[in-house]
């Protein structure tokens, strides 16, 4: 028997729970390169990731499931390093973005999740599809059932128009806002999955 293996009586779904945290554990493991704590990994993470509307505190702590004053202290340690600044929204005096600095967008290049990529990338692209889609219905279920945002590419969202009338390639009919490529790409706060 593998050694990654549980033993062959744990149920599937016992399986890939356990699977799941194990992964989890070895990506935690390596997060501390950089000089940057597993927390501080993560907000970096979802910062260059994110987009637009989506780069605030409060929006990081709901991608996070942590409370508000567990992110600010990551916000404050990860400003402190010189890896991201607060501005306050054009838009709205209220709204803080935050925004990766080039020391932090360099870092971040370095990410240690990105072995657990690799690996992935390395499954047949049907296996791949097959993974992702099994974990991202896991994170739904457990998203929803504990009243969490489900968060999720811009491209996949129902407020998603791939024709915008102000001339950019696309459109967010939510935030009546034109999109570009990037855009489509990047996690947004308001996501609403496609039916």
């Amino acid at each position: 028997m593998s050694r990654h293996m549980p033993a062959p009586s744990a149920t599937p779904a016992a399986t890939l729970a356990e699977l799941i945290d194990r992964l989890g554990r070895l990506v935690r493991a390596e997060s501390h390169a950089g000089g940057l704590n597993p927390a501080q990994w993560e907000a970096l993470r979802y910062l260059t990731r994110c987009n637009r509307f989506s780069n605030t505190p409060g929006a990081v702590a709901q991608y996070l499931n942590a409370t508000k004053g567990t992110v600010s202290q990551t916000l404050n340690a990860l400003e402190r390093k010189n890896l991201l600044v607060r501005k306050p929204d054009p838009a709205s005096g209220r709204v803080v973005r935050l925004t990766l600095t080039a020391e932090g967008q360099a870092l971040a290049r370095h990410d240690p999740a990105a072995e657990l990529e690799r690996a992935a990338a390395a499954l047949p692209a049907p296996q791949q599809d097959a993974t992702a889609g099994g974990l991202a219905a896991i994170l739904g279920h457990l998203q929803q059932s504990r009243g969490g945002r489900p968060f999720g590419v811009c491209r996949t969202c129902r407020h998603f128009r791939d024709a915008a009338p102000a001339g950019a390639p696309h459109w967010c009919a939510l935030l009546h806002e034109p999109l570009d490529e990037p855009d489509s790409l990047a996690i947004c706060v308001e996501h609403q999955p496609a039916a």
